[in-house]
């Protein structure tokens, strides 16, 4: 039997935009002609997966649906979903649907993750098949490169999970990490009837309620319009929360691939720098007395930049009416002045820098500094900069 992809795409994005009310959701983000979304759809194009069921809202239709025809994906089934409810709700009403057989294998999938190495992850799919039963679940996590603080993290003994951490502090995450702990993903991989199985247990109410939003949904053009009544009153609840951290029965299939879900500027700005050869063009380099920069993407209400900052090279002391910046140092030790603090960053450090804020980068020493800059704001042009100090004697 084949494996039925589920890709969860009801995430609002509001991390990257903390101030916009108009933010476009994470998954949908145009990074140069190609989207998360986007790049989840084509990750499940193989022969081990069934057609593709996604799960979304009213709101994210038109979007799920464009997506779908961009990649030329015609067999499908989209869930909606009346209202917010969290991954709990998400992932039982999906699998209810009729048309998964009660023994096949489901994998819940995000939206907005980036994988690289595809067919390891594929090939650990299809290898831990056989051992889904009717009660346990699989999760994947991923070998840490380095203690953060933006995932949470499990533990395990003989691949049984015996504990999850939630998002800890740096110095924690270095004691998960040496107690050979791995971050959680967020996928989950199981059988239809051991989803029904754990709800049934675990969350009786949601179950109830998820159970009648699908049986009296209305059905049109492949879209399955959950019931707005029954699901209003399902309690909103993570997958984490309302079955992980109850059942004793969860194995993972630990990963050591390059993963993201891009959802912090430092981790975009990361992934532009990695992949900056496939951005770079000679046309887009302007040159500046302290060395020079590159414009490497313009997104919507988004620019990122890659600044080379030459040995001894000042850029004015500044500030911007329109635009806030996060930067992640590359290369060098620029010598940061923000507002009344002064500070030495090193490479794969980061640093925000707020609207209206004022701003300097120096480098003293020897070795040229490069830093990965996006600029988040609705003006984002060289013209909205306010200089306050300039050695080069610019205004």
């Amino acid at each position: 039997m084949k494996i039925r992809p589920v890709i969860l795409c009801g995430g609002a994005g509001t991390r990257l935009w903390p101030n916009d009310k108009k933010h476009q959701a994470k998954q949908f983000i145009d990074f140069g002609n190609w989207t998360l979304f986007g790049k989840t759809l084509e990750r499940v194009k193989t022969s081990i997966f069934d057609s593709p069921i996604i799960s979304t809202n009213t709101k994210y239709l038109k979007q799920v649906k464009k997506h779908l025809k961009k990649h030329k994906i015609r067999k499908f089934k989209i869930v909606l979903e009346p209202a917010k409810r969290n991954t709990a709700p998400a992932i039982l009403s999906t699998a209810l649907i009729k048309d998964i057989p009660n023994e096949q294998p489901i994998i819940f999938l995000a939206a907005d993750h980036l994988i690289e190495k595809v067919s390891l992850f594929n090939k650990a799919i299809k290898k831990n098949q056989k051992r889904l039963t009717q009660n346990n679940i699989f999760i994947f996590g991923i070998k840490p490169t380095k203690p953060s603080n933006e995932f949470g993290y499990f533990l395990t003994r003989n691949n049984k999970v015996t504990r999850f951490v939630e998002k800890p502090k740096e110095a924690k995450a270095k004691q998960i990490i040496s107690k050979k702990g791995y971050w959680n993903s967020g996928m989950f991989y199981l059988r239809k009837d051991s989803i029904i199985n754990n709800f049934m247990n675990y969350q009786p109410n949601i179950y109830r309620n998820c159970k009648k939003a699908v049986t009296k949904a209305k059905y049109k053009s492949n879209v399955y319009y959950l019931n707005k009544q029954a699901f209003t009153k399902v309690t909103s609840k993570s997958f984490d929360y309302a079955i992980l951290e109850k059942t004793k029965d969860i194995s993972a299939i630990k990963l050591d691939i390059p993963w993201s879900d891009l959802g912090s500027w430092k981790e975009i700005c990361k992934m532009y720098g990695k992949n900056k050869r496939q951005y770079f063009k000679k046309q887009n380099i302007f040159h500046r007395p302290w060395g020079n920069y590159v414009n490497l993407f313009k997104g919507k209400k988004f620019l990122i930049k890659e600044l080379y900052v030459k040995p001894k090279g000042i850029l004015s002391l500044q500030k911007h009416h329109h635009r806030a910046e996060h930067w992640v140092v590359t290369q060098g030790k620029p010598r940061i002045t923000l507002n009344k603090k002064y500070f030495t960053m090193k490479p794969d450090e980061t640093i925000f820098i707020p609207l209206g804020s004022v701003h300097r980068i120096e480098n003293p020493y020897k070795k040229p500094v490069k830093i990965i800059e996006a600029q988040i704001g609705s003006i984002l042009k060289e013209t909205d900069i306010v200089r306050y100090q300039d050695i080069y004697g610019r205004n």
